[in-house]
């Protein structure tokens, strides 16, 4: 256990604050640790069908880089997961989808974050806005189910979510964990 002596610093920003806080472990050594609150998040895993998926390009500021990724963004003060997961895949998109199942929560920066990210994944898919948030997604890409892994094993795709996603989608679906009727 960490027992915090003092916050040396906090950063308030829209959607999350930082703070820098002194803290003692448990050997009785003084440290500094960093923890960011950070709201929920959903991503969604889009099928086209049952071979291709509904990716987006977007600008990492942080890397410095365009990505290509799954879906995904904050939740509101207030919204459920599941919520979050439609609501983002119509904004970046632009598509509704009839079915959405859970595949996996996670901590995508445990040491310094509690930032939960829900992951699901979506079928059914029908278009129903030409419109997506062009402040964040550059445009939309369709990419094959059978090209994934290469993007990913090739360092194409470096995104967590989206790593997790895919990984763990064809993993459940292989042990008959994806329902029958999720590509009707």
């Amino acid at each position: 256990m960490e027992e915090k002596v003092r916050t040396l610093s906090k950063l308030f920003a829209n959607h999350f604050t930082a703070q820098l806080d002194t803290v003692r472990l448990r050997t009785g050594k003084i440290t500094e640790r960093l923890k960011i609150d950070h709201p929920e998040a959903a991503a969604v895993l889009p099928f086209l069908d049952t071979e291709n998926i509904l990716m987006v390009r977007q600008w990492r500021y942080a890397i410095a880089r365009e990505t290509l990724e799954i879906p995904a963004g904050k939740a509101d003060p207030g919204e459920d997961l599941l919520t979050c997961a439609r609501r983002e895949l119509l904004e970046e998109t632009g598509y509704h989808a009839r079915h959405i199942i859970p595949i996996f929560s996670y901590h995508p920066a445990i040491g310094y974050s509690n930032e939960v990210i829900q992951i699901y994944a979506a079928a059914g898919l029908t278009r129903v806005s030409e419109t997506q948030d062009v402040d964040e997604i550059s445009r939309l890409e369709i990419v094959p189910l059978a090209q994934l892994q290469d993007l990913i094993r090739t360092g194409v795709i470096s995104d967590g979510k989206t790593v997790i996603g895919v990984s763990l989608f064809r993993a459940r679906q292989a042990h008959g964990e994806i329902p029958a009727d999720f590509f009707a």
